[in-house]
């Protein structure tokens, strides 16, 4: 599964390494839908720009990167022919309202069983936890990001049906490997 969660999306070269590893074609070629959903503040939208200087740095075209807000229901055939889905920060909450509303649960979930990469950043990874109503599923545990030093989880392999709430620091990710959830800096 080509998912990785973060807290400050491609926040480390380590990340951005496992993101650009996992990637099928050059980077001047992938095509990215940018979903900037759960911006939904002004903290959040300060955020945005960041979030889409870490596609344009590695390497990117703007021109392949496509933003959906979720304001209309997007047909599969459109879909299909991205390679990345990249979910933003803001409210976990109002993200997976629209998801559910616009009927991209589905979509999404089978654009990851597809083996296309997702990127969530903060929100956008909070929605694949089980401790969010209607969630994505991916996590049987609790997510939190942004936590500190003392209390973010340690690199390493974990099960991936593990019941401990995992708790992200802002340069750590985590990706999905067998049955292993590998969390790294």
């Amino acid at each position: 599964m080509n998912v990785i969660l973060t807290s400050c999306g491609l926040a480390t070269k380590r990340i951005e390494k496992a993101f650009t590893d996992m990637l099928q074609k050059v980077p001047s070629e992938i095509k990215v839908i940018f979903i900037p959903t759960a911006a939904n503040s002004p903290d959040a939208i300060d955020v945005l720009p960041k979030c889409l200087n870490d596609l344009l740095k590695c390497g990117i075209k703007r021109e392949n990167i496509f933003v959906y807000d979720l304001h209309d229901e997007i047909e599969n055939s459109i879909i299909n022919s991205y390679d990345v889905i990249y979910l933003c920060g803001g409210s976990p909450d109002y993200l997976l309202k629209r998801i559910n509303e616009k009927n991209f649960r589905k979509q999404l979930l089978e654009f990851i069983s597809l083996g296309k990469i997702v990127i969530g950043v903060s929100a956008g990874s909070m929605i694949f936890a089980n401790d969010m109503p209607d969630n994505l599923g991916l996590l049987k545990c609790g997510l939190n990001v942004h936590c500190n030093d003392e209390i973010r989880v340690k690199a390493g392999c974990y099960a991936k049906d593990r019941q401990e709430r995992i708790k992200l620091g802002n340069t750590q990710a985590l990706y999905f490997e067998d049955d292993h959830i590998i969390v790294f800096e």
